[in-house]
């Protein structure tokens, strides 16, 4: 089984892919990792301030076809990261699709709006982050822009609305 996580950022994907990491013991790409190898290792001309879409289209064929080598052997893989494009699902074909399970985490606007000191306050819980000037408009326009493109795109999300309570099941397991 393949999962992948994306969505926003300071979404809590890395946080997620950790504990899904200490619970069923299946190892975990960064895409981040892999972006900021490349870019040091000197192998692309982008940066960490590129955009997303130039960065996506850059690292989604190597993640897909990581996760395309890791089903092939059966193996599992949590892959975490915003460079996952809303087509993913035409990097793969049937057989490939139904070892992969995505999701997209999602904050609403009112959790952003009643919880964004949390949110900055363990925003480098697991990773540290290079730039950490995020506003809290930013945050509900990223994430009401990708909740659209989820519900456009017929992909399941996890709406953080309430309380910051993710739960995900995989077999007869609920993280």
């Amino acid at each position: 089984m393949v999962i992948i996580i994306s969505g926003a950022s300071h979404t809590g994907k890395t946080n997620l892919a950790q504990k899904l990491l200490e619970k069923y013991k299946y190892p975990y790409l960064s895409i981040d990792h892999l972006k900021m190898g490349l870019i040091r290792s000197g192998h692309t001309s982008l940066t960490p301030y590129s955009s997303d879409e130039d960065l996506t289209a850059y690292l989604w064929p190597i993640v897909s076809e990581m996760i395309k080598t890791a089903i092939e052997n059966k193996q599992n893989l949590i892959v975490e990261g915003c460079y996952v494009p809303y087509d993913y699902r035409d990097s793969f074909n049937e057989e490939y699709l139904k070892n992969i399970r995505c999701f997209f985490l999602i904050m609403s606007k009112d959790y952003i709006e009643n919880h964004f000191n949390d949110i900055i306050k363990y925003e480098n819980i697991i990773e540290q982050r290079l730039n950490t000037d995020i506003t809290k408009e930013d945050l509900i326009v990223e994430n009401v822009n990708i909740l659209r493109k989820c519900i456009e795109h017929n992909i399941e999300y996890i709406l953080i609305d309430d309380e910051y309570n993710i739960n995900i099941k995989i077999g007869d397991n609920i993280v």
